[in-house]
């Protein structure tokens, strides 16, 4: 069996951070420049069990030989979840759904063919259209179905498997979740310490995760509202756990993981920021082309939030369809020289 890295990193004295999953946001290109400035962990995009197990899954029984390896290897979800090992140690894939014979099937399938460090299980999305499926925070409050995908997930493949959940689900709590699986050998949890109710804003309740520690003995990582390094101190210090999720906090800020390391906020004058932005560009475009940029829009306005002038650079960056189109308009504003 692969080496659990999650031990390994729990080993040392500082936290673990982790670049958390964020569907549209954590591709290739943006784990690599949180990997530069920090990231210990690095998750996917979330991504479909269902879409793996009725496109590639069904593609391996319907045609056989090299037609089957076409099929697999030109699968949409599975182009989403291809990584550089050199750049993205370590390298987690994130799935989601409500099937544990898919949660089984995509497990297979990624083993084999991505090759991660670990494998997750999504229980925290609060996002309507997934929980709607059953699966994210629906699948977290049906506690014998969940208990079910963990199962079917450890058992199909050899790497470490964690999974990410949220402080409270209706009437399910963390604490409740975790004792349903605690004699499963999960290696790490993510825990969000904000109910599905509140959704991304609100107070986090770092104790929750404090408490979880009794039914959870392997890493624990806090997660929830940690845009700054106070918000990232806070959190460690009160939750008790291993390490840090961050997520929104890092967009458009992937120094946030320095300046945690670092105890130390670094303020990086507006020629520095779009630096970053148009380095994030040339390897967005290296990556997936122009179509890619279009996709990095939503990035580039992160860049720039709270900068002088800040709306008007926005309207432009949100048009863009080329790596020069990038470049061009930094060079207008006289920021690259």
């Amino acid at each position: 069996m692969p080496k659990n890295f999650w031990e390994k990193l729990k080993k040392r004295q500082s936290p673990i951070l982790a670049l958390a999953p964020l569907a549209g946001f954590t591709d290739s290109a943006f784990r690599q420049v949180c990997k530069k400035y920090g990231a210990d962990v690095l998750y996917s995009e979330m991504a479909s069990a269902a879409a793996l197990f009725y496109t590639v899954g069904r593609g391996v029984r319907e045609v056989k030989g090299q037609k089957a390896e076409n099929k697999i290897l030109k699968n949409q979800t599975l182009q989403l979840l291809k990584f550089d090992r050199r750049k993205e140690k370590y390298y987690v894939v994130q799935l989601f759904g409500n099937d544990p014979e898919h949660f089984a099937a995509a497990t297979r399938i990624i083993t084999e063919k991505i090759k991660p460090d670990g494998i997750d299980i999504n229980f925290g999305c609060p996002v309507p259209k997934i929980v709607k499926q059953g699966a994210g925070c629906g699948l977290m409050k049906d506690l014998g179905r969940a208990r079910a995908a963990v199962e079917a997930v450890l058992a199909n493949t050899d790497l470490p498997v964690s999974i990410k959940i949220r402080a409270k689900v209706g009437n399910v709590t963390a604490e409740e979740f975790l004792k349903n699986i605690s004699d499963l050998p999960v290696a790490a949890v993510m825990i969000h310490a904000r109910t599905q109710a509140q959704g991304f804003s609100g107070e986090p309740d770092w104790r929750i995760i404090k408490k979880a520690r009794k039914y959870f003995q392997g890493v624990l990582l806090a997660n929830g509202g940690l845009n700054d390094l106070a918000a990232a101190k806070k959190a460690w210090k009160a939750s008790g756990a291993d390490g840090l999720g961050l997520a929104r906090g890092v967009l458009g800020r992937p120094w946030l993981f320095a300046e945690i390391k670092k105890d130390k906020i670094i303020n990086l004058p507006a020629e520095e920021i779009f630096k970053i932005a148009l380095g994030h560009a040339a390897l967005v475009n290296r990556l997936k082309g122009e179509s890619g940029l279009i996709e990095l829009r939503k990035h580039l306005v992160w860049y720039v939030a709270g900068l002088s002038g800040a709306a008007k650079v926005r309207e432009q960056l949100v048009k863009v369809g080329s790596l020069q189109d990038v470049r061009g308009i930094l060079k207008k504003i006289k920021i690259l020289k």
